[in-house]
């Protein structure tokens, strides 16, 4: 069960989760992804909640930044240990990790997700993390994961609990 009154931090992985894992590549090499509008609502009503939101990607990518400083969250990309990179940051904001959300979609995000207090994942995650997420959201990555997720935790939440 998910405490929502000992939610503190939900962190995400970007490609998969925010996006629908696909890549664009212009005749310039240049990468382009497709986000969907409604997770953008999802955070902002997440962080009027006062939730602080964090997207944690594996990828290097000037889109990662872009998508990020729009939303208004901390990105931190280039990562080869997410759990590692967690913990830290945690540490520094005096969070427990107990008390984190952690939203993946692939073997990449095993050990984050094996560390985190609470999980999700989008529908169409590896089958591993389906297996160990706390959360299986219907919606794919790239289609609406986070805004179900804020809808699923601001208004569908009974007696403040997952």
């Amino acid at each position: 069960m998910i405490n929502l009154n000992n939610l503190k931090l939900i962190a995400y992985d970007f490609d998969g989760v925010m996006t629908d894992n696909r890549v664009y590549v212009d005749q310039n090499g240049n990468e382009l992804v497709s986000c969907h509008r409604g997770d953008g609502l999802g955070i902002n009503m997440l962080r009027k909640a006062g939730i602080t939101q964090i997207v944690i990607s594996t990828e290097k990518n000037p889109v990662v930044s872009a998508r990020g400083k729009k939303l208004g969250i901390n990105v931190i990309q280039g990562v080869d240990n997410k759990k590692d990179v967690l913990v830290k940051y945690c540490d520094k904001e005096s969070i427990s990790i107990k008390n984190v959300l952690f939203v993946g979609n692939d073997i990449n995000d095993l050990q984050v997700i094996e560390s985190c207090g609470y999980t999700a994942c989008p529908a169409d995650a590896h089958p591993t993390i389906l297996e160990k997420s706390k959360i299986i959201l219907k919606s794919n990555g790239g289609y609406g994961v986070i805004r179900e997720l804020a809808d699923l935790i601001l208004f569908n939440s009974k007696e403040n609990t997952l």
